[in-house]
C-alpha cells in the first residue's frame, strides 16, 4: 500500500508506468478499484491508497469498486452481504 500523499506526481506517474502501481483505493471508504475509475478520480488526495495488485487490496480488507469492477463486486457481495 502506498498512500497518494507519499508520492510526488513525477514518481507516480513512474509507477504507473512500471505498474509497480495497478489499482488505486479510498482509505476512508475501504474500497479499491481501476486507476481509470471516475470515482476514484474524483477522491480527495488524502483519501487516495495504491495497490500494486488485486490481492493486496483484499489482504488489507479493501472491496471492489461498484463501478469499474462490477464482477468483482458482485462476487464479493455475495461472500460478504451488507
Amino acid at each position: 500500500m502506498i498512500l497518494h500523499s507519499q508520492l510526488s506526481p513525477q514518481n507516480l506517474r513512474s509507477k504507473i508506468h512500471s505498474r509497480t502501481i495497478r489499482f488505486g483505493g479510498n482509505k476512508r471508504l475501504k474500497i479499491y478499484g481501476l486507476l481509470s475509475c471516475g470515482s476514484g478520480k474524483r477522491m480527495k488526495r488524502e483519501n487516495r491508497i495504491f495497490f500494486k495488485d488485486e490481492e493486496e487490496a483484499l489482504q488489507n480488507n479493501y472491496r471492489p469498486c461498484g463501478h469499474c469492477m462490477r464482477e468483482a463486486y458482485k462476487q464479493w457481495n455475495r461472500k460478504y452481504p451488507t
